[in-house]
């Protein structure tokens, strides 16, 4: 089938390829560990120019062959890729924001192949601790994309797990709020950076009910105090034979997952009439998300599901919006 749109996305570890049909749908796909923060340095030939500059060569390596087939293809990127790291930066949308906003602000930057790679801008929240996103406003807009036509966006909590765990509430279209919890990331470092990790043992089996734990901990009275203090018993119960070091790392997860959604709920109770949970979407990783799944749970968010391919979706109608695609005939 023709190819119509290449689309990246392109953040800090990672860049994803993705060759895109008449339609969106995706002919072809690569996943590569060269994000912004690890690119490419063996310089090498380009389109007949010596290049050694490592988002050239990271985009070689993605799609150069799909462009040496097809030059013309228009490429479109989302990401870390468009921060003041990345390859250009594009300045921030403001809240709300929608398709067409983004669209209209893409940021050009000409490659050596002579093909312009378009950069779609993050989304700014103004407000008195200002929120900021950059790749997740593509996967929100590629989930709307896909939803039924009745459903209702203002009864959706829309959540995009990671190190930056994203929460988004949309209305008619458009990302209207979000909050950002550094679960993910403060995991890591806890992890890899404490005591707390000393006494972990590395298992490749989910312990599904040492995560429970953790949740159920972050849910009780015993949590009231904070996260600071309930974070010790990771610790503690290891101490004392109620963990193993194989249990630890999960229990952890569940413990601070546990205090984000614990959060998150008293926040969606206080900002909806009737004080009722949404209905919650997940985007991003299986494993993770099937974690927040089991977590959501028993937070009390009754309607959980996961949303695929968002990303890819997002990023075709960005393109669209952005007059990147060349109209089609209409098929007989």
């Amino acid at each position: 089938m023709q190819a119509h749109l290449i689309a990246l996305d392109w953040g800090t570890t990672s860049l994803r390829a993705y060759k895109l049909g008449r339609h969106g749908q995706v002919l072809d796909q690569r996943s590569l560990a060269c994000g912004i923060m690890q690119l490419p340095s063996t310089p090498r030939d380009i389109a007949g120019h010596f290049c050694r500059n490592g988002f050239e060569l990271a985009l070689d390596d993605a799609c150069g062959d799909w462009l040496d087939a097809e030059p013309h293809l228009p490429l479109i990127a989302c990401g870390m890729v468009g921060s003041a790291q990345g390859w250009r930066e594009a300045a921030y949308c403001p809240t709300p924001a929608r398709v067409a906003d983004l669209g209209a602000s893409l940021q050009t930057v000409q490659t050596l192949r002579g093909t312009p790679l378009h950069i779609v801008p993050g989304v700014i929240q103004h407000s008195r601790l200002p929120n900021v996103m950059r790749g997740e406003e593509t996967q929100v807009l590629g989930l709307l994309q896909g939803l039924p036509a009745h459903t209702r966006q203002d009864s959706l909590l829309i959540g995009l797990p990671g190190s930056h765990s994203k929460w988004v509430s949309v209305v008619d279209g458009c990302i209207r709020q979000f909050d950002t919890f550094m679960t993910g990331e403060v995991y890591a470092a806890l992890c890899a950076h404490t005591i707390l990790g000393r006494t972990h043992q590395p298992c490749d089996v989910f312990d599904e009910a040492a995560f429970v734990r953790g949740v159920e901990v972050a849910l009780s009275a015993d949590a009231d105090i904070g996260v600071l203090s309930t974070l010790f018993s990771a610790r503690t119960l290891g101490l004392t034979g109620q963990l193993s070091g194989a249990q630890q790392p999960d229990y952890l997860s569940g413990l601070m997952i546990g205090h984000e959604l614990r959060a998150l709920a008293e926040v969606s109770r206080a900002r909806r009439a009737g004080g009722e949970l949404p209905e919650v979407v997940l985007v991003g990783s299986a494993a993770l998300c099937q974690r927040y799944r089991l977590a959501l749970g028993l937070c009390g968010f009754a309607q959980v599901s996961l949303a695929e391919q968002a990303t890819e979706r997002g990023l075709w109608s960005l393109a669209v919006a952005a007059g990147l695609l060349a109209p089609q005939p209409e098929e007989v």
